[in-house]
This record gives structure tokens, C-alpha cells and sequence, in this order.
């Protein structure tokens, strides 16, 4: 790609390029059906709207966009009436998930405008608060998180516009921060682990002064709502890249701010190295059975996360009954109450996490010709933990686990809400009403 000079200038940020359909890959062939029809939808009313975000990225960068979110000047209540078929939610900002057949939904969001913080550089050390201040396009896209990410596409002339810089480091294969990544992160800690995850993903590196920002101010992140973090992570672990997410997020240290008590096991102890390897080695598993499109279970993941710092304790693998899997099931949970109260992760994971581990050296040292003792197979728990034995075993005897292995549903796919009629309050039916008992006709008797 090849862009036009610069347009205009913003906040002393590279210029405004306006890049014609000659010169980008972008073919509305690519683009999903029903966001085309929402995007023109939009313009027929009058409205500004474009493609934003990753669906504009991954198109440039030859990928298949999972999801298609559209930016535009409607307002939320001026778009939710446009499209029956939606509904408005969001608490930090509202924006209108529009419904379509099979689960599908296209997210369509207002133009904001960029925080009066960063606007008149107020300094301060806390979270930026919420707020649904509406903007254009330009600041919409200065108020987002990365370059690469706030690059927009418009039906009208085929154009992408830049007013980030985002196509320079897409051909440049780095990761930005927009503005200062100093006072961003500030504002918004959880940039951090988004700035990782794309990196990661897109195999792209992180600008130094991006970098340098995050492992300076990475323990900023516990300022953030714990469910945010929460989601984060599992964006993190289920996108086909969590290996390289690992490697990035131990390197800048923002592994440990989530996880404090692995620290010790990788990073402090002189088998450290061999510790990052092993977890290393049992993303890499992971990376391939999402790449498979099998659904690996929230427990699992976590089971993988936390193997290396199970496996510190010598007492670990010697378990061979039941009544030893079961003391350490309960020695672990008591742990993981205490190292992940912060996370309030929910007891039920924890508890699932907890049997998964102390299920392992069972498995381990009761294989004979992969024929279990029928007590074990009569657990609720031997079939979770028979994967994640088998997920151990590849890395450690290199045989694959397949991915039929992995039998557990798919996440029910997202359906518009039903729209329920309004309660009678108790009242009775009309006389006529039918199914009513009684009466000559179906009428009721007084």
C-alpha cells in the first residue's frame, strides 16, 4: 500500500491519509454480508459509517475477520430504531448489537471523542472514568487504543482512512500505542494486555516506547475491574497465539501481576528456564487445538497456566491413590483460594482447577496400556482430567492429542433476546379464552 500524502494533521500525530481502492486489498467480497447491509443501511439515512477496528486490519493483513464492527455518526437510539433486530447495551459507553439469522451479530458503535483528560493532559493516577461523549471519526479514532486498530473503511469511494499512522506499522509489522503510551496506560491499564495480545497474534513487535511503558507501569493493571482483566485473559488464551502471548507477558512482567505466586517458580528458582520452556511446550498444545477450532474448557486453560508452579512441589507426582489425589486436590485449593482471591475467580473453577492438577500424577502413575481402574473412570472428574493427562503427555512423549478428543460443546451461539409479553399480574384469562376449562363454546363458568 502505497498512501496518498498526508490530508491533514491531528494533535501533532501523523497526518490523515486517504488511500484509494487501487492502492489497499480490501474488497467488499470480504467483508461480511449483513455488516455491507448495516453500513448501507446507515448511509441511506443520512449517516456517516464505516468499517473499523480488526476486521479492517485482518482483511490488509490477508486474514478472515471473526467480527465486523461498524463506527458511525448515528446515535445509539438513532441506530437501535433503524434495526428492529437490536438492542442497545454497555455501561462504560452504549453502543447496538444488531441480530442476524444463525447467531450472528454486527456491533455498531457511536463516533466518541477522546477523554477530557487526555485532551488537557490532566495528570492522574487513577482509571479514566466512564463516559458516552460522542465525537467524529477523527477523534474516535485518536481515542482508540492502537494504531493499527483505528483504521477505517468507507462503501462510498472504497477508500481506507488513516489518521493514526496504523497502515505505516502494518507494513512495518509493529504494535503502537496511539499518543503518549505512558499517560494512556495510565488511563487505561488494560491497554497493556491488548497491545500483548495483538502482538502476539500478529506475530508483529512492540514499539520500544510502547514496550518501555509497559513493564514500567504494568502493576497499574490491578487498578482495573477484575472482570475486565478476567475477560481479557481469556481473549488471551483462546486466540490461537497464547504462547507467544506467554512469552511476552513473563518478558514484560505482566504474567506475574496476574499471577504473583508463579513468580518464585519462573523467574526466582534455578530451573526457571526449564519451568518457561514446559508451559511454553503445553500452550504450543493449545494453540494448535484452537487453531482446530475445538473449544478447550476454561479449566483446562488455567490447569496449563499454573502446571509449572504444581509441579515445584516434590511431593507432587508420588501421589498414586485416591486418598493422596484427594489431599492434594484439597492442599491446592486452599492455595488458589489464597493466590487468586484478588481475581475472584468464581470456587467452582477453582475447585475444577484443583482436581484437573491432583488427577495427573494419578493418571501418570496408574497407566497400564491406557486401561483405568473402573473406580476412577466413575468420577465426575476423570473425564476433564484424562485430558489434560493427555495434553501433558503430548509434550512430555510427543504423542498428538486429537481433536476429537476434545468431545466438550461448543459455547451456545449468541441469539437475539426474546422479547416477552408483559405479565397478566394473576389476572384471569378472557371468558373466551382457550384451553379454559369448563363452560359451553370454551366460556368460562360464573
Amino acid at each position: 500500500m502505497t498512501p496518498k500524502s498526508p490530508k491533514h494533521s491531528e494533535q501533532g500525530m501523523p497526518g490523515s491519509l486517504i488511500i484509494p481502492r487501487s492502492e489497499h486489498s480490501i474488497s467488499r467480497k470480504q467483508i461480511d454480508r449483513e455488516a455491507l447491509k448495516v453500513l448501507y443501511r446507515l448511509r441511506d439515512e443520512g449517516h456517516t459509517a464505516y468499517l473499523v477496528g480488526g476486521g479492517v486490519r485482518d482483511i490488509l493483513l490477508g486474514k478472515t475477520p471473526k467480527d465486523f464492527d461498524i463506527s458511525t455518526s448515528a446515535k445509539p437510539a438513532q441506530v437501535r430504531k433503524m434495526f428492529r433486530n437490536s438492542r442497545i447495551i454497555g455501561r462504560r459507553f452504549r453502543l447496538v448489537q444488531v441480530f442476524f439469522g444463525g447467531g450472528k451479530l454486527i456491533e455498531v458503535s457511536t463516533f466518541r471523542r477522546q477523554s477530557e483528560f487526555d485532551v488537557n493532559g490532566i495528570e492522574t493516577d487513577t482509571v479514566l472514568p466512564s463516559n458516552n461523549t460522542f465525537g467524529d471519526s477523527v477523534e474516535d479514532a485518536f481515542r482508540r487504543d492502537l494504531t493499527i486498530n483505528a483504521l477505517f473503511y468507507e462503501i462510498e469511494n472504497f477508500t481506507v482512512i488513516d489518521h493514526v499512522g496504523g497502515v505505516k506499522d502494518l507494513n512495518d509489522r509493529v504494535v503502537r500505542l496511539i499518543g503518549d503510551p505512558q499517560r494512556r496506560i495510565i488511563r487505561d491499564p488494560v491497554r497493556m494486555m491488548r497491545a500483548i495480545r495483538h502482538a502476539a497474534r500478529a506475530s508483529f513487535t512492540i514499539e520500544p516506547a510502547t514496550w518501555e511503558a509497559i513493564c514500567l507501569y504494568r502493576d497499574k493493571l490491578l487498578l482495573c475491574p477484575v472482570s475486565r482483566i478476567r475477560d481479557e485473559l481469556f481473549r488471551d488464551l483462546t486466540g490461537g497465539a497464547c504462547r507467544r502471548w506467554a512469552e511476552l507477558a513473563i518478558a514484560s512482567g505482566l504474567f506475574f501481576v496476574i499471577f504473583p505466586f508463579c513468580r518464585e517458580v519462573m523467574i526466582e528458582v534455578p530451573d526457571s528456564e526449564k519451568h518457561c520452556r514446559f508451559l511454553y511446550d503445553m500452550l504450543e498444545v493449545i494453540n494448535r487445538l484452537v487453531l482446530e477450532e475445538r473449544v478447550v474448557p476454561e479449566e483446562l486453560l488455567f490447569s496449563v497456566l499454573f502446571l509449572p508452579w504444581a509441579l515445584c512441589d516434590p511431593e507432587f507426582m508420588e501421589v498414586k491413590s485416591q486418598k493422596e489425589s484427594y489431599l492434594l486436590a484439597s492442599r491446592l485449593r486452599e492455595n488458589f483460594n489464597e493466590a487468586l482471591t484478588y481475581l475472584n475467580i468464581k470456587r467452582s473453577l477453582q475447585d475444577s482447577v484443583s482436581r484437573c492438577l491432583a488427577t495427573l500424577p494419578l493418571l501418570v502413575n496408574l497407566k497400564k496400556g491406557e486401561t483405568w481402574p473402573k473406580w476412577l473412570q466413575k468420577k465426575s472428574y476423570f473425564k476433564k482430567g484424562l485430558l489434560f493427562y493427555r495434553l501433558y503427555m503430548e509434550v512430555v512423549d510427543g504423542k498428538p492429542v486429537h481433536s476429537s478428543e476434545l468431545t466438550l460443546k461448543a459455547p451456545a451461539e449468541t441469539k437475539p433476546p426474546v422479547v416477552k409479553r408483559p405479565s397478566r399480574g394473576g389476572l384471569r384469562g378472557a371468558a373466551f379464552a382457550p384451553g379454559v376449562k369448563g363452560g359451553v363454546f370454551g366460556f368460562r363458568k360464573t
